[in-house]
């Protein structure tokens, strides 16, 4: 699971400039970067200016600089799950008043686990891309807002839940999220699993939107902004869908209710990401027999199949590539 359920910190900031995404920097080596960012394993963080130092110094672009900090904030911080547990119960049981001031005595013990044990929630990692980058002179900022996935943010009203960044360089503006490119929440065995994910460094906004949306709409960075409504109601995402870019053009929401019998129609756009070998319609753990069609366009390639719900009940419908899920809706069959 993808999670943290912030203390929020709203920004009020307008955002100037061009929007930009990763294919920018398709010419650049990050080789650098990223083992500058490995050659300081679990350093202090008692000077952030000398650690940002040893980072960026030997770099030439703002770039590289920025890459070599997200990356050494991925691989050595840990996202706290008993932290990630207690924020996210107290947030559901407190408001108003009460809320206010239990986070900020919530705030000051999560900064002082991410300084002592580098341990932390998603406020602890955006706080330290932003220091690090300030001190670097790169221009960030913390982005507060709704993260989505599938134990939260599901349908509702939305609940504000997460933590991010956005930086500028070259005069463009980009987003990132170094929790979730840190690792992954494991619930079921109450802790996390470090494994560094790329598809959340610089992504094209249009992407990233479909599984975090900030409570200052101007930091979506695209020209035609979805409402909160249709991101809370929308099908499912994953990580490996930013990875293959894959954008759901049909069914548009995650629930669906159909009469028995009928076939629904599922779609989606693959823009500029990697390729792939396998593709799968499946019904809960089985997959089905349904095959994708293909058709061409100007920039991008869509897929589509049908299938027939013959039976009563409620399906979770995944749409698989090489094995990772991409697209997950529910289909309720009256």
């Amino acid at each position: 699971m993808r999670a943290c359920a912030s203390a929020l910190i709203i920004v009020s900031f307008v955002a100037t400039g061009v929007y930009g995404q990763l294919s920018d920097f398709n010419g650049n080596d990050f080789t650098k970067a990223d083992s500058i960012a490995e050659m300081y394993p679990r350093y202090s963080l008692g000077n952030l200016k000398v650690l940002s130092d040893k980072l960026t110094k030997p770099l030439s672009t703002d770039v590289e600089k920025f890459r070599a900090i997200f990356k050494w904030v991925c691989i050595n911080v840990e996202s706290d799950y008993a932290l990630f547990v207690e924020n996210k119960n107290m947030r559901s049981k407190l408001k108003g008043e009460k809320l206010s001031a239990w986070e900020k005595k919530f705030s000051a013990r999560v900064f002082s686990v991410l300084t002592a044990k580098h341990r932390t929630i998603c406020t602890g990692y955006a706080y330290l891309v932003k220091e690090l980058a300030f001190h670097s002179g790169l221009n960030c900022r913390i982005v507060d807002g709704y993260s989505r996935h599938a134990r939260a943010n599901v349908g509702g009203s939305g609940i504000a839940n997460h933590s991010w960044n956005a930086v500028e360089l070259q005069g463009k503006w980009y987003l990132c999220d170094p929790t979730w490119s840190s690792g992954t929440i494991d619930n079921e065995r109450q802790t996390f699993v470090k494994k560094f994910e790329d598809a959340y460094f610089l992504t094209e906004p249009r992407l990233f939107s479909q599984n975090h949306y900030p409570l200052d709409s101007q930091w979506i960075l695209v020209k035609v902004k979805p409402s909160l409504q249709k991101f809370l109601h929308a099908p499912l995402v994953y990580s490996a869908s930013l990875r293959y870019g894959v954008e759901p053009l049909a069914p548009t929401s995650f629930s669906i209710d159909v009469a028995r019998g009928t076939r629904v129609f599922f779609q989606f756009n693959k823009g500029r990401g990697n390729e792939f070998s396998s593709l799968a319609l499946y019904l809960e753990n089985s997959r089905t027999s349904d095959a994708f069609t293909k058709q061409e366009k100007a920039c991008n390639t869509s897929y589509s199949v049908e299938h027939k719900f013959l039976h009563k009940g409620k399906y979770a419908v995944h749409i698989v590539m090489d094995g990772a899920h991409v697209l997950t809706y529910e289909v309720r069959v009256n």
